[in-house]
């Protein structure tokens, strides 16, 4: 990095390098030259480029390309670019390894614990007693016990070993899979971005990975730029560098003043051609990426140093600007006047976490927490009674003495005890609770792409389900984008369906396909169908292609005109924007003098009109008495009818004063209408059921659109958004403005909250209304709870509504690259009932963890008492460590995998959305828990105590230590595990259903897990033997274990029999984190009110400004070795 920081440094190049050198590979350019070339902005740049190629197109001629036709699409040739430049590629952060993943998974403490009492078991086990004074010991090793046996002391601690590697594999494994999936998704994000690139004067869409340096690409509204380049000519081009730089004004970009374009920044408006110059770790971006990648070790070092680094970057900062102007002048634009303090606010936000937990993930945190305390108390409680127990009946009930040589069998019992207590410990906490969670989300991702929909973040996938509004484009989400004009006005007649052309005359049609061919973007072109009998392909803008498709209908064709007037001859261009609703396009006629052409919203354009064509073609003049006549007979049927309105006019300029054409309003004004067309734009057919499952499901649907207000009422009443009969709103942007704004201008979120509960159709909005209407949502506290609210968008100016959002849908197809980098989830069809699947997943992930935490909670329940008062009463736990494990294994892992891969059924959308702040475990589930719970103690308490005389085998209470196993303790083992496969069953279902089986044969991972766990525990119990302290059980016993199994699936029916409502006295639990328990970090965030969309803006800054310290402090530990040495010279 160092050198690339001194090159910038030596800006001007010394005069000898004027002449053209042959460089590496026959280009005339190193890959050093073009990247210090990328590092200069504005007039600097230019400079440098008049001096080093003379211009762009001699840059061109070094790159070997053509400005106009591109680089021959010769594959030698391109590689040979990659080679010498680099490819157009970030490599990631490396992955952690498998073996990573296994020692993160061993830092659980609970295995700690576990790992630590197997070892000291183990190495005890080992040790035998000299002698046989141990009869002075107690009845420490009297029983059943012979040599063989005693030597089998120390399977129990191996098991247990294996058991923990066990639980860190699969951990692990799950880990790695997520992190897989990840990737594998992030990639195909990547692949699906495509970017226009001109090779042998054709145009291509090429994935952005094989763009070259030396490509001619094509840039316009809407793109997110995939490499560095130098602009050859744009038409009123406005970039958004803040990514980059944290400037927010959008800066243009011109061939003769900036022709500076940077990867990572957005185009916010017009068009233009570039050469790329720089590509993948040598672009701009990629320069910051690197230095990330190489930080994120440095910032590891640094954090262990402390301050001290911090002191050093000040000073050195000062240092660097007094020490070389030039770097300083170079640096300081970028350092935008936030640098300070946004240095500062990065330290702060160091410590907060990215984006804030998810609602479930915060809940599901403090319940884990909550059950691992009570499980630390219980067993902490347990190991004490037993230790207690064991020193007042050897040493006081017994009255012995503490002999020096029984010390090692007085341990022995001591580990024995703190195995129990620390199983104990591993039973309640239900660390299978990460784990489900996390299977749910990254099964539920995969299974959503296959429903067209590609989240892009995990928890976007929950957030979904809870869901209160839904606020819509219009167009190509509820309709099919699909645009085609039906209707027009030309020549003082109105023609309800496409006029013949021999109706038309000659001047008026020759205007209207000139207008249309010229003043549209060259992009944009209608092609063949694919296949035949197929609808012919819309290319680029759509509203563009129904106008395009009009001149076709007209039986003219717009490609002539196109290749007679070349892009590059139009005069000057005013690219569509969300300010002015109008594009305008300006030629030079052969006279000399110009015309403007001009097409945009009618009620807009026609204000600017003061003549029209008559019939004959000639013009009449037109007042503001004709235009409302106009808007009256014509403008407002057609909208009625649910068309959009466009004005076509033009305006001829005289040869002899040329207009100030940066004077817009001037120029654009004083036009005479050609024609007025109404586009149609079909709802989808499958719409209206959507948004009538959602209206069940309990979610409102907006709509928010530029259209005008009658255009959109009738689409919206199409859609079914709005009923004939409701009491609700439809307003337009102006006057949704003019009730929430008190009379400052400032919006009050009081007058907020009186418009938006009646809100359906917000029209003729600009991207601001649509980013105040969703904060206003999200910030509103009318209601009892607050409003989660889901945004679909398209355009670049719906960036900031699609962050604000608590999900934000961006279009698959239609979408920018703006909309996709600020959403959650891409819809990859572009269709609204795409969305109503991702709420139906949503509500599915959050009853699977539901499921997951009734089942989880009553083994933990369940097994902790019989641990704790087994071993209180008979100083032994009538489960051992090995089997504990194994229950926690089939309780946490498999039963996560099974009960989270339930797929989502449509009476999902029955019911309300689940507030916010609803508790995890509602009081139905409590009920289940519990009443299980009593179920499974009674049976298991009845065969501890009396189960020796019921089954006539011996009893296994009090057996001594290392005693072979028992029948007895067996059978409890085994009808526990029993009880629990059925309950797994019963837990399928968790709002008091019946039918638990209902759909189970749709989860064949379900039917695999509960059959294959069944299988296991057979095996466990018939050969597990010593390991797993079970002996083999006879038919009858097996027969019993099943059938109180079984019983668990009728006691299921009694509980659902008793109503929920009866038992005021259960408790809800999980609740998420209250008001009071924000912490202090969040509560500094709330303080500067960093929404997410800024805090993504800022983090890009935050990398920039941390690149440019990092080149800073470079440049001046170079400065002061230089100084040290001249000192010392």
């Amino acid at each position: 990095m160092g050198d690339m920081a001194n090159s910038s440094i030596e800006f001007h190049p010394k005069p000898q390098q004027q002449r053209e050198v042959p460089h590496v590979g026959g280009f005339g350019c190193t890959l050093a030259e073009l990247r210090s070339l990328m590092e200069l902005r504005g007039a600097e740049a230019l400079q440098k480029i008049q001096e080093a190629y003379g211009d762009v197109s001699g840059l061109c001629r070094r790159l070997k390309t053509s400005p106009t036709e591109g680089l021959a699409d010769n594959t030698n040739d391109l590689e040979k670019r990659r080679q010498i430049y680099g490819q157009n590629f970030i490599p990631p952060k490396q992955p952690k390894t498998f073996l990573q993943l296994v020692w993160e998974a061993l830092q659980d403490v609970t295995l700690i614990i576990l790992e630590v009492a197997a070892i000291v078991s183990l190495g005890l086990s080992f040790y035998a007693p000299p002698g046989e004074e141990s009869e002075a010991c107690g009845n420490v090793s009297g029983g059943a016990e012979d040599e063989g046996e005693a030597e089998a002391g120390w399977i129990e601690g191996a098991a247990i070993l294996l058991s923990v590697i066990c639980v860190v594999l699969v951990t692990a494994f799950n880990d790695w899979s997520k992190e897989k999936q990840f990737r594998g998704l992030q990639s195909r994000i990547e692949q699906e971005q495509k970017f226009t690139v001109i090779r042998n004067g054709q145009l291509l869409q090429v994935p952005v990975a094989a763009l070259v340096v030396g490509d001619i690409a094509q840039v316009k509204y809407g793109d997110l730029l995939p490499a560095d380049g130098v602009l050859i000519q744009g038409n009123d081009l406005k970039i958004d560098e803040s990514s980059l730089t944290g400037e927010s004004d959008h800066v243009r970009k011109s061939a003769d003043k900036d022709p500076m374009l940077l990867s990572g920044t957005h185009v916010m408006e017009g068009s233009g051609r570039m050469v790329v110059t720089a590509v993948g770790v040598n672009s701009q971006t990629g320069i910051i990426f690197t230095l990330l990648g190489a930080g994120g070790e440095e910032e590891e070092k640094k954090d262990k140093k402390g301050k001290q680094q911090d002191g050093a970057m000040d000073s050195s900062q000062t240092r660097a600007k007094k020490q070389d102007g030039a770097v300083a002048m170079e640096m300081q634009p970028l350092k935008s006047a936030e640098g300070g303090e946004m240095e500062e606010r990065e330290k702060k936000k160091a410590n907060v976490p990215k984006k804030e937990k998810s609602v479930l993930q915060g809940k599901l945190t403090k319940l884990a927490v909550q059950i691992g305390k009570a499980g630390l108390v219980m067993s902490a409680i347990t190991v004490i009674i037993l230790v207690l127990y064991f020193v007042i009946e050897t040493f006081v009930v017994d009255g012995r003495v503490w002999l020096a040589e029984c010390t090692p069998v007085y341990v022995q019992y001591f580990v024995k005890f703190f195995i129990i207590g620390v199983t104990v410990l591993v039973v309640a906490v239900p660390e299978g609770l990460p784990l489900a969670v996390t299977i749910s989300l990254a099964y539920s991702v995969k299974k959503m792409m296959k429903d067209n929909n590609l989240v892009r973040h995990l928890d976007a996938c929950e957030t979904m389900g809870n869901a209160t509004a839904i606020c819509s484009d219009k167009t190509g989400t509820l309709t099919t984008n699909r645009m085609t004009v039906v209707q027009s006005y030309l020549g003082d007649t109105h023609y309800k369906e496409i006029p013949a052309p021999s109706a038309l005359t000659p001047k008026i049609l020759d205007l209207l396909v000139h207008a249309i061919s010229i003043n549209s973007a060259y992009t944009t072109k209608i092609l063949p169908p694919e296949k035949e009998g197929a609808l012919p392909r819309q290319v680029g803008n759509k509203t563009e292609c129904a106008l395009l498709g009009f001149i076709l209908d007209l039986k003219r064709d717009f490609q002539p005109v196109r290749e007679q007037i070349p892009e590059d001859q139009l005069y000057k261009v005013y690219t569509f924007n969300s300010v002015r609703k109008s594009m305008s396009t300006v030629i030079r006629m052969p006279d000399g003098g110009f015309r403007l052409f001009s097409k945009g919203a009618s009620e807009i354009l026609l204000k600017k009109c003061t003549n029209i064509l008559n019939s004959n073609g000639e013009l009449r003049g037109f007042r503001p008495r004709d235009r409302d006549d106009m808007v009256k007979k014509i403008i407002e049927p057609m909208a009625c009818d649910g068309l959009r309105t466009i004005c076509i006019a033009y305006r001829d300029f005289s040869a002899i004063q040329e207009p100030d054409w940066d004077n817009e309003n001037e120029v654009v004004g004083d036009l005479t209408c050609i024609a007025v067309v109404g586009i149609e734009d079909p709802v989808r057919p499958e719409v209206p059921e959507a948004i009538r499952k959602c209206q069940r499901a309990g979610i409102t649907v907006r709509m928010v659109t530029g259209d005008n207000i009658n255009t959109a009422r009738a689409i919206a009443a199409k859609c079914g958004i709005i009923q004939p009969g409701e009491d609700f709103l439809c307003l337009e942007g102006k006057e949704f403005n003019r009730r929430i704004r008190n009379e400052k201008g400032e919006i009050e979120q009081e007058r907020l909250d009186k418009v938006w509960p009646k809100l359906r159709v917000l029209a003729r909005s600009s991207p601001t209304d649509k980013h105040t209407l969703v904060k206003g949502i999200i910030d509103s506290t009318t209601g009892e709870q607050r409003q989660v609210v889901a945004v679909t968008g398209d355009g670049t100016n719906d960036g900031p509504a699609l962050k604000k959002a608590d999900v934000g849908f961006a279009m698959g197809i239609a979408g920018t690259d703006v909309a996709k980098e600020a959403s959650d989830i891409i819809l990859t069809d572009d269709n609204f009932t795409s969305i109503v699947k991702a709420v139906m997943w949503g509500r599915n992930v959050y009853d699977s963890i539901s499921k997951f935490l009734q089942f989880q909670l009553t083994v933990n329940v369940v097994a902790v008492i019989v641990a704790f008062t087994g071993a209180c009463i008979t100083q032994d736990s009538p489960l051992k460590a090995v089997q504990m494990l194994w229950v926690n294994l089939i309780m946490d892992t498999f039963a996560s995998l099974a009960l989270a891969t339930e797929p989502p059924t449509e009476s999902l959308l029955l019911r309300k959305p689940y507030g916010r702040d609803k508790p995890l475990i509602s009081r139905t589930m409590m009920k289940n828990i519990l009443g299980h719970a009593v179920y499974q103690l009674t049976i298991i308490f009845t065969l501890l105590f009396v189960g020796e005389l019921f089954f006539d085998i011996d009893s296994g209470r009090n057996a001594p230590l290392h005693s072979p196993p028992s029948e007895h303790y067996t059978i409890i083992f085994n009808t526990f595990v029993m009880m629990q496969l059925f309950n797994e069953i019963n837990a399928r279902k968790i709002h008091g259903e019946r039918n638990v089986f209902d759909g189970i044969f749709s989860n064949p991972i379900f039917c695999t897990i509960v059959l294959g766990t069944f299988g296991i525990q057979i095996v466990i119990v018939q050969f597990g033997g010593k390991p797993f302290s079970c002996s083999p059980l006879s038919t009858e016993q097996w027969l019993w274990c099943l059938f109180v199994g079984v019983g668990e699936l009728v006691w299921g029916q009694v509980i659902a029999t008793i109503p929920t409502s009866q038992l005021k006295c259960l408790k809800e639990a999980g609740h998420g984190p209250g008001k009071d328990e924000m912490t202090d970090e969040e509560l500094a965030e709330g303080e500067e009110e960093i929404d997410h969309a800024e805090r993504e803006l800022r983090r890009g800054q935050i990398l920039w400004f941390r690149g440019l310290n990092r080149i800073q402090t470079q440049v001046c530990w170079d400065g002061k070795k230089m100084l040290r040495t001249t000192e010392v010279g």
